[in-house]
């Protein structure tokens, strides 16, 4: 995911509860946040890996690469503990800047908000 591009880059990845490895979803670069919000799921938590391009008010290129948190409110409290238990080792693990927690699919729309600090 170390690649250089003008548009966002974001991989997708899960826990597998029965080896309890983090691994990708699918081979899947997910160039269009759009894309991306279709395929979480509404009762499963996932991380998402996101290098993100913004100009700077001062004309500068900035590319923060954080780690989305998503859990959302209708996963089952299994899933909230397994995954609440590794954030820090992929935040770690992934050595993203930044962790943003979402609820929702719908909360990819204002990322570029709160990448920014405007949220």
């Amino acid at each position: 995911m170390y690649v250089l591009s003008a548009s966002a880059l974001a991989i997708l990845d899960q826990i597998d509860k029965h080896t309890l490895e983090i691994a990708q979803v699918d081979d899947q670069i997910y160039t269009d946040l759009q894309d991306l919000a279709d395929e979480l799921p509404d009762h499963s938590p996932r991380y998402v890996l996101l290098s993100y391009p913004l100009t700077l008010p001062s004309g500068r290129l900035s590319v923060p690469y954080v780690l989305l948190y998503y859990l959302p409110v209708t996963c089952n409290a299994e899933s909230r503990m397994l995954y609440a238990g590794a954030k820090e080792l992929m935040r770690n693990t992934a050595e993203v800047g930044r962790v943003i927690e979402m609820v929702e699919s719908e909360d990819l729309e204002s990322i570029e908000a709160k990448l920014r600090g405007e949220i």
